[in-house]
């Protein structure tokens, strides 16, 4: 026990430079003390204490404004900074050296049993007052931003923002995101905007434009490709010569 109680205030000088002394750690930090509280409350609840379990869980609540029930399965070197506001669900799993900031939700979207809350995979940081809501999984690395709302999975190492949560940075695409974003690039586009996880209307509405036109353009290489074959060479003019040219061959009236 005094191993990982040593372990989680070694994380606290990790990620917080205003902390000072080991002493002043373990007196001030409400983070600390709640994840102490619940590795108790945590034991107590899997040796079907469960009452004991839910009345230190609402103690620790009480004293550090973090709520975690003593269902929630935490890894090691887990970090809340200041803390006030945190609400960790029933079946909610949090991964090693996860961090959190305060105002942040882990929470159900249904009353049904089983698993209803998040799992947060090893080194995820959620920001400030965000919400990560229902079954899903944050994968390992991953960035919640602060006061997002999350409702779908993340892969890992991707950065997550706003409301709706919108993936903003991801390390992995399939092909066809790739020929999309080396299409926007090619044509001055803002490559990331394209991207098909992101649940905005409006982005949505730009991915489709960028496929249009991306059609349009295979269609003008074949239509070319046709008239050279029949010798009209048109498709090398630049376009004020190729006008001068459209205009010398329309007759008067």
């Amino acid at each position: 026990m005094f191993e990982r109680i040593r372990e989680d205030i070694d994380s606290v000088f990790a990620r917080d430079p205003a902390a000072r002394t080991r002493f002043e750690v373990f007196l001030n930090y409400p983070g600390l003390h709640a994840a102490m509280a619940h590795r108790w409350s945590h034991a107590l609840w899997h040796a079907n204490w469960k009452g004991l379990a839910r009345f230190i869980s609402t103690l620790s609540r009480f004293w550090t404004g973090i709520e975690i029930h003593p269902g929630a399965k935490i890894g090691r070197r887990f970090f809340i900074d200041h803390g006030m506001g945190v609400v960790i669900g029933e079946t909610a799993e949090i991964g090693d050296d996860v961090t959190l900031y305060h105002g942040v939700t882990l929470g159900g979207t249904s009353w049904d049993g089983g698993k209803r809350h998040p799992t947060l995979e090893n080194g995820v940081v959620v920001g400030a007052g965000a919400k990560v809501l229902g079954p899903i999984t944050v994968s390992a690395g991953a960035r919640i931003g602060s006061n997002a709302v999350v409702v779908k999975p993340v892969p890992a190492g991707a950065t997550v923002v706003g409301t709706p949560g919108r993936i903003i940075i991801r390390t992995e695409v399939d092909a066809e995101e790739q020929a999309r974003r080396d299409y926007a690039a090619k044509i001055g586009f803002q490559a990331y905007a394209a991207n098909p996880d992101l649940p905005d209307p409006v982005l949505d509405a730009m991915r489709d434009i960028l496929d249009h036109m991306q059609a349009n353009e295979a269609r003008m290489d074949m239509f070319c490709k046709a008239l050279k074959e029949a010798g009209i060479n048109v498709c090398d003019q630049k376009p004020d010569a190729l006008l001068a040219t459209t205009l010398a061959t329309v007759k008067p009236d």
